[in-house]
């Protein structure tokens, strides 16, 4: 991944620092089993632990030649163990240790995730209270639609995100296995007991059956869940784009002292950081198209899913940490404008309280389909002249006759729209 987008932490999971330190985990810890098994002389693993160091240039010289990255890795640990390390890798495939370390890089990063997950959990729920009864119209279609609160718009934010956070914590379990089972998966060179060794020492469980590798729906599912994050990462940021607009201006992201919006028209204070979100988020989501066709392999293997995974794994957590983190930072510090809310709330001159003027015509003689009628008739007019809606009602015959201008003001109350709302944040915060 591009270092504009980069998080130092998650980056680092996937250095080959990092890759091959676990390669040597998972080595060490399978000869550590063998000892106990005494499958292997006693105290190799100790000398073994002693002398092996990991030289990353020499692996990759050694690679140029064989063609093999595991093959290379063992050769320049070989070199510094001498003799003992022949007991490495005995009885394993090249698998075990590859995906064993595949899982446990996406534990790691996945890790992270959550962290970041709580992070905007913390910021949207603060946010959320803030402005739990700060009016604003609800939009469908784009289109006014009837009032509802900045507060319920932050809490739905809220209550996705929680979701988010039990998928991911479902998928970095449903990853977290670790293979150790040999060529095509029979044991018939290694001691299961081997495996299940490795897998405490790593903190993570057995596969209960392998092939030659870990079945692939288990990363598929969890590339998915990164999807189903990305997209309500641009959710947020597409409301937050269109609630950015000249004519709507009613939230805005955080402009600096010093920073330019246009280098033709000084006056533009662009919403970048949540069109770049939009931007990443196509990329996290791009990436399960790939994952699940990794499921589909030939026999016991191939590695047609390897060079996917050699880049969507860190591509997609790397993305996605940097994706969560900006938004993170865009919802703590975006302003606010709840003045603007109820300006736009009165710019359809009352037309949004057009539901509950139906209902309550109904409570007084009138069909549904006469009341519609009726409504939708004087809403018209009103729309096309620009005219008060509720002059348009109180004005009409059929109307007066039965609803008094009394009765028909409280029609147009905006307290009726916020009167469940404690109902909606204790679902949601309790």
């Amino acid at each position: 991944m591009i270092e504009r987008y980069s998080i130092k932490e998650t980056k680092e999971i996937w250095d080959e620092k990092n890759k091959y330190q676990i390669w040597l985990d998972i080595e060490i810890a399978a000869a550590e089993a063998m000892e106990k098994l005494k499958i292997i002389p006693k105290g190799v693993v100790k000398k073994i632990k002693k002398k092996a160091k990991i030289d990353i240039n020499r692996i990759h010289n050694i690679e140029s030649k064989v063609h093999h990255d595991v093959i290379a890795f063992l050769t320049s640990i070989n070199e510094k163990v001498g003799i003992d390390g022949k007991y490495l890798h005995k009885g394993m495939t090249s698998s075990d240790v590859l995906d064993t370390c595949f899982n446990l890089q996406l534990k790691q990063a996945g890790k992270i995730l959550i962290k970041d997950i709580d992070n905007i959990l913390t910021v949207l729920k603060r946010k959320s209270l803030k402005y739990k009864k700060t009016i604003c119209i609800g939009r469908s279609h784009g289109i006014h639609a009837e009032p509802t609160t900045f507060g319920l718009k932050l809490a739905s934010f809220y209550e996705e995100f929680k979701r988010n956070k039990r998928r991911l914590e479902h998928a970095i379990n449903e990853i977290s296995t670790c293979a150790i089972s040999g060529a095509v998966g029979t044991f018939a060179n290694i001691d299961p007991r081997i495996e299940s060794y490795v897998a405490k020492k790593l903190g993570l469980k057995i596969e209960p059956i392998s092939t030659q590798i870990i079945p692939r729906d288990r990363h598929a599912y969890f590339f998915s869940v990164l999807g189903i994050i990305a997209g309500s990462v641009e959710r947020v940021a597409t409301e937050i784009r269109n609630l950015q607009k000249t004519e709507i201006q009613e939230v805005e992201e955080f402009f600096e002292k010093k920073q330019k919006g246009s280098s033709a028209m000084p006056h533009k204070k662009n919403p970048i950081l949540s069109e770049n979100l939009t931007g990443l988020a196509r990329m996290v989501r791009s990436y399960v198209v790939p994952a699940l066709e990794n499921i589909s392999l030939w026999h016991e293997r191939d590695i047609s899913h390897s060079s996917v995974e050699r880049n969507i794994g860190p591509d997609s957590t790397i993305t996605l940490d940097f994706a969560l983190n900006r938004l993170k930072n865009i919802l703590d510090n975006m302003n606010i404008y709840p003045k603007k809310m109820l300006k736009n709330l009165d710019i359809t001159k009352g037309l949004i309280f057009s539901q509950r003027v139906m209902i309550e015509l109904t409570k007084n003689g009138f069909s549904r389909e006469q009341a519609y009628s009726l409504v939708q008739k004087n809403a018209q007019k009103a729309w096309l002249k620009n005219i008060s809606f509720f002059d348009t009602l109180k004005n009409d015959s059929s109307i007066n006759k039965k609803i008094s201008s009394k009765e028909l003001k409280k029609m147009f109350e905006i307290s009726y729209h916020t009167k469940r709302i404690n109902i909606i944040f204790n679902r949601v915060f309790n």
